[in-house]
């Protein structure tokens, strides 16, 4: 059965739907058996107020940019229909899940439960307590190159974290890229298709055997004796 877990990222106005915040942004990364697919979900979002100067500040992105995006309502029943039933993998889960489902909510979609979201926050918290555990910290314990984030982005985060996750759950496979995985990249052989190899003798030559008792006489009390008496 296939494991399919979705990172999920946000950008917003400020900290709180309940005082009037709002998405700018979200991005999404899929995953299916710890495998980037390659397929994403990326948005940005008219909040339908102001972005204040210090939310601009930290994810860049200004009320020109958005004024003519989509709201959330538009593009609502389209994020709901790509994270389907998947777990919902978030840094600092809690701040992004109340933003979707306030918002969510909101447009009559159900709220996503505790139990669908994966905190990589508190994973990397339980593997290393005390140690740095910010997106960008992750990214420099696990060596994964973070150059290009100068300013927060809800799908170039949500790449991060996808990486960052797999470390998190063990470890990349050695030359594992967040590029796209397509069917019959992975060749399954049959085990029918198997072609036997002959066994091959592994006894051992006369010498060698006279070489090993010759040397198992410079053993005191060898089990090899014990076993020979």
């Amino acid at each position: 059965m296939s494991l399919r877990e979705i990172i999920l990222d946000t950008e917003t106005t400020g900290m709180d739907p309940l005082m009037g915040d709002r998405m700018v942004e979200v991005g999404c990364v899929e995953l299916i058996n710890l495998m980037p697919t390659g397929r994403t979900f990326h948005h940005y979002i008219n909040p339908e107020r102001e972005i204040p100067a210090e939310a601009t500040a930290v994810h860049g992105i200004t009320n020109e940019q958005v004024k003519d995006k989509p709201t959330f309502v538009e593009i609502a029943a389209d994020l709901v229909e790509f994270i389907g039933d998947a777990k919902i993998v978030a840094h600092n889960a809690s701040f992004d899940q109340k933003f979707i489902n306030y918002q969510l909510q909101a447009c009559g979609f159900p709220a996503y439960k505790n139990e669908q979201v994966i905190d990589t926050l508190l994973m990397a918290r339980r593997m290393a307590p005390g140690a740095p555990a910010s997106l960008d910290a992750l990214c420099k314990r696990f060596g994964i190159d973070n150059s290009n984030r100068t300013l927060h982005g809800a799908l170039l985060d949500a790449q991060l974290l996808a990486e960052v996750y797999l470390e998190l759950r063990g470890g990349r496979q050695t030359g594992l890229e967040l590029g796209e995985v397509k069917a019959g990249d992975v060749e399954v052989m049959d085990a029918s298709q198997r072609v036997m190899r002959q066994p091959r003798a592994h006894a051992p030559k006369p010498d060698e055997l006279a070489a090993h008792e010759e040397y198992i006489k410079g053993i005191k009390d060898s089990i090899w004796s014990k076993m020979a008496s």
